[in-house]
């Protein structure tokens, strides 16, 4: 599956407010799921010295899911395709190699 067939394909799940007008509603999304990924692998370091178990990486999985999905709504709200929200990404990370500035900070390095 190319990441375009992704966008639409989560596209016709997509019920929330405004659909076609709203990329606040996806954005807050995006944020709470990315926050729950944090907490599971938290979880797993307080409750697991950090050992990821077959139980707690499927979880991940299932929280990077929706990760994913909402990502894919608020590309859409934006009107830009998702094969090009990652190949565009990709650049940048390979441009930033090419130059060895991977690691620091600041989005123009």
């Amino acid at each position: 599956m190319t990441f375009s067939e992704y966008q639409e394909a989560a596209r016709t799940t997509a019920v929330y407010p405004n659909l076609g007008k709203n990329f606040i509603y996806p954005t807050l999304g995006l944020a709470g799921e990315a926050g729950e990924v944090a907490n599971k692998v938290k979880k797993i370091i307080r409750e697991n010295d950090g050992v990821v178990t077959p139980e707690s990486r499927d979880m991940i999985i299932k929280e990077l899911g929706d990760v994913l999905w909402y990502a894919a709504q608020l590309a859409t709200e934006l009107q830009v395709d998702f094969e090009d929200v990652a190949a565009k990404n990709i650049e940048k990370l390979r441009s930033r190699q090419q130059r060895n500035q991977l690691q620091g900070s600041g989005d123009e390095r």
